[in-house]
């Protein structure tokens, strides 16, 4: 098993976790309700993927059921 003879540096520690770093998930614009989302998952809002519903929302209770 390999063991480093020297301490690595700070600098030579955060080169090797330079892409450790957290990002915000990139969004785009659902095509049905035009509210962002995250890609290649089912929009939260109107419950579409690929243009055809794929999730049954639930409704507020405020709003009167049709």
């Amino acid at each position: 098993m390999g063991v480093p003879k020297r301490r690595a540096s700070h600098a030579r520690q955060g080169d090797r976790r330079a892409h450790l770093a957290i990002e915000l998930p990139k969004l785009e614009e659902c095509p049905h309700c035009h509210q962002p989302k995250q890609g290649h998952r089912a929009c939260p809002n109107c419950g579409y993927y690929g243009g055809r519903p794929v999730l049954e929302l639930k409704t507020s209770k405020d709003e009167p059921a049709n």
